[in-house]
């Protein structure tokens, strides 16, 4: 298997690190095989959309999730660095609230895991970065849902200095305390 799933502090959430072939002439490395994925989560899904986006330092993308049509992302980056962040937004679990954030790079070529269930944003941590993501379900904009990224009782840590640059959605995210949740 090319694939290695490392867990987090919330079992759900994966780190997957592809087996990278490197040489004088560059790397290679399979970004997405399905049976190592499967065998490496214990999740059978169906990928239904790729999405890549482009942002610059201090950019924060997230938190979001949509409360239908729940979305499981497998997301890695492909030029520069950021910081990955999924929270549990399952009212019965028992890490609900509970977050989880990992560096992920062009250099490091590691992939996050964050199945349905779960709030998921990034902030850009190089000068900028072009980050890719396959999710499980298509994007509807009437379920989308954001948590506030600097809500004190998630209290995400996250890696910078001054504001970071919001969408508008972003900006008005909801508390934990006032947002819709999974059951």
């Amino acid at each position: 298997m090319s694939l290695q799933a490392i867990p987090t502090s919330l079992p759900e959430v994966l780190i997957l690190e592809p087996t990278v072939f490197g040489d004088s002439r560059g790397f290679f490395y399979e970004s997405f095989n399905q049976r190592d994925f499967e065998q490496a989560t214990g999740q059978r899904c169906t990928f239904v959309q790729d999405n890549h986006s482009r942002s610059a330092r201090n950019v924060l993308r997230g938190l979001h999730y949509q409360i239908e049509h729940s979305q499981g992302k497998l997301v890695r980056v492909v030029a520069g660095e950021v910081f990955d962040v999924a929270v549990d937004m399952r009212k019965n679990s028992p890490n609900f609230g509970k977050w989880v954030g990992v560096s992920l790079s062009a250099e490091n070529k590691r992939q996050l895991w964050v199945p349905q269930g779960f709030a998921h944003g990034f902030v850009v941590t190089s000068e900028e970065a072009e980050f890719l993501y396959k999710v499980t379900d298509y994007w509807y904009p009437e379920h989308e849902r954001s948590l506030i990224w600097n809500d004190p009782d998630v209290a995400i840590e996250w890696p910078i200095e001054g504001s970071p640059i919001l969408a508008a959605k972003d900006a008005g995210g909801k508390p934990l305390a006032d947002a819709d949740l999974f059951d």
